[in-house]
């Protein structure tokens, strides 16, 4: 089903992938997508794309690259991730390593599942960046406080893992992400 949606919605979406890749190509210079290392199923690494948003001399983030972190399409490069196998739809979002990959006992439950474009740790913290600029010491905030909620959520939807509950979660990302259909 990953593979089928992903590849429909690239099909779809492929104008606005060409458009996006000109404007973050002449926004942050070519090319326009960022490769990083990602912790993936069974911590394994893989590379995951996504739009570039900063600029690579002034390591702020571009005029356009604001506006594509503000609606997560910076994560549509994800799809072809999603294509490749490195990931899902739905599944805890990657993160680099010494996370994910230090994970003990219980909590490694989450590395058997493949990483997603959504989640509801995603959804949760969609503002995650603003809520890390607001703390006086966010790599603390993030490691006691955000990462540790993120594995329970996550670790709750491995126990609870269903067609039904992607198709929710898949749902309220949807709605989130096109407020006009904000009904759900």
């Amino acid at each position: 089903m990953d593979y089928s949606i992903a590849l429909l919605a690239v099909i779809l979406l492929f104008p606005v992938f060409i458009l996006l890749l000109i404007l973050t190509s002449w926004d942050t210079g070519f090319p326009g997508i960022f490769k990083q290392e990602r912790i993936g199923r069974h911590a394994k690494p893989f590379t995951i794309y996504k739009f570039r948003t900063i600029h690579p001399i002034t390591t702020r983030k571009s005029f356009i690259g604001k506006w594509l972190r503000k609606t997560k399409l910076d994560e549509l490069p994800q799809l072809f991730n999603i294509l490749k196998g490195d990931m899902a739809l739905v599944g805890p979002r990657p993160d680099v390593a010494g996370y994910y990959d230090q994970l003990n006992g219980e909590d490694r439950l989450v590395l058997l599942l493949k990483p997603g474009l959504t989640s509801e740790a995603g959804i949760k913290y969609r503002n995650e960046e603003e809520l890390l600029s607001r703390q006086e010491n966010p790599l603390q905030y993030n490691d006691e406080v955000l990462f540790p909620d993120k594995v329970r959520m996550n670790l709750e939807y491995y126990h609870n893992l269903s067609f039904k509950t992607d198709i929710h979660i898949l749902l309220k990302t949807f709605s989130i992400a096109c407020p006009v259909f904000n009904r759900y």
